[in-house]
């Protein structure tokens, strides 16, 4: 039997997280912190397979954010690690700033798409308004030019993965419509 490399260890542990198998990948991970315990990626993945037997969307989309900043960033697990230690007081800064004004619209657990630019253009920072929201409320877009909009303005803000997940999604909704194929190259920098 040879030997698993920490790159095996760290895709088995990984694809159990992806598939959602939570416990799997915590157990994983924990292997991969005896042999391996200064490796911030097992660490990681020790928060947030332990975040996602509990809260599995917030956990993905931890999980994902990490992946986007890990390389450009030196305190990547840092910053993770704050996040998940204020993923509890989210939601009370979300009443107490975001939904408190919009209490007359009720659309479950998400927010119009003007509503939210509202709320951007009130606090002028289209990213930390989306981080404080993208945990726990949806953006519900109305139109293909609203779709557009958010896609573009994820894409300007440094969610590129999270923009390009939206563009790949909604194939059944647009097909092969020009504009919202566009993105692809606004996305990638191609275009204005």
């Amino acid at each position: 039997m040879s030997k698993l490399t920490q790159q095996n260890l760290l895709q088995r542990a990984e694809t159990s997280f992806l598939k959602k198998e939570y416990r799997a990948s915590l157990r994983s991970y924990g292997i991969i912190l005896e042999k391996y315990p200064f490796l911030d990626e097992a660490k990681i993945g020790i928060y947030l397979s332990d975040l996602g037997i509990q809260k599995g969307e917030e956990a993905q989309a931890l999980f994902d954010y990490y992946y986007l900043i890990k390389d450009e960033k030196s305190n990547a697990l840092e910053i993770i690690d704050e996040m998940i230690t204020k993923l509890d007081d989210i939601d009370y800064e979300l009443e107490k700033h975001l939904l408190e004004p919009l209490k007359e619209i009720e659309y479950g657990d998400g927010i119009k798409y003007s509503d939210f630019l509202a709320l951007v253009e009130s606090s002028g920072n289209f990213k930390e308004i989306f981080e404080d929201i993208m945990f726990s409320t949806k953006v519900i877009l109305s139109t293909k030019y609203e779709f557009i909009d958010f896609v573009t303005q994820l894409s300007q803000e440094g969610f590129k993965e999270m923009a390009l997940r939206y563009l790949d999604g909604s194939n059944t909704l647009f097909g092969n419509d020009q504009e919202v194929l566009a993105l692809y190259n606004i996305i990638e920098g191609k275009t204005k």
